[in-house]
């Protein structure tokens, strides 16, 4: 991986200066993907993460999966057997519930696709087989893309960090909309991902001195 991630930069910055000053500080590339999750086990685990801190997340993760102490991860026929009221206490909201209930109903069904009939299918198949689930839009499928079946060249342009780092990056007073972003990002390519991910870290890493500078004012 540590010569894709070679590759990947030495590409990016080609494609525009400023990542010759964004890569440097942040290398090396610290993508860490989950390959061997089946693509249910994947989208559920993402449901949490929707609109929440990481940290609130992995809680709520941790509590429901401390409901089915019997295994690593509850099948779908599991979820659907348990009651709404203990997934409500592990954390999840009700439009959640029926989103992950979704998952497990549909993964039984067969839409939901296995981790080898995923590897089968395009970008755009996955996008719109999933994305017709309940809760489940286009940025829910590309974290699927990117953190369990390890694609390359996905730039989630609705996600706002991605747009953020950008603007951070290139020092924009507005931000891009999606389709900007889209448009920019096409010169990324094959190697989006890996832009992705230092996109985020730039916003990561903003958060970080923006903290440490007012920590710093208040113990003036």
């Amino acid at each position: 991986m540590e010569k894709y991630f070679c590759h990947a930069t030495k590409h990016l910055v080609t494609c525009d200066p400023a990542w010759s000053e964004l890569i440097p500080r942040i290398d090396p590339c610290g993508l860490v993907t989950k390959p061997e999750r089946e693509p249910y086990e994947a989208l559920v685990r993402t449901v949490a993460y929707q609109q929440l801190h990481v940290l609130s997340a992995e809680a709520i993760l941790k509590r429901f999966i401390e409901l089915f102490p019997a295994c690593a991860f509850p099948s779908p026929q599991q979820l659907l057997a348990i009651d709404d009221g203990q997934l409500r206490n592990s954390g999840f909201s009700a439009a959640k519930i029926a989103t992950i209930r979704d998952i497990a109903g549909k993964t039984i069904e067969g839409i939901v696709p296995t981790r080898n009939q995923a590897l089968g299918m395009s970008d755009i198949e996955l996008i719109e087989r999933l994305a017709s689930l309940r809760g489940v839009g286009q940025w829910t499928v590309e974290m699927l893309m990117i953190f369990t079946l390890e694609r390359p060249d996905i730039l989630p342009v609705n996600d706002f960090c991605v747009r953020q780092g950008w603007s951070l990056l290139k020092s924009l007073d507005k931000q891009l909309t999606p389709l900007q972003m889209h448009e920019i990002g096409q010169h990324w390519s094959p190697f989006r991902t890996t832009a992705t991910w230092y996109l985020w870290q730039a916003v990561k890493q903003a958060k970080q001195q923006k903290k440490e500078k007012n920590a710093a004012k208040k113990s003036r």
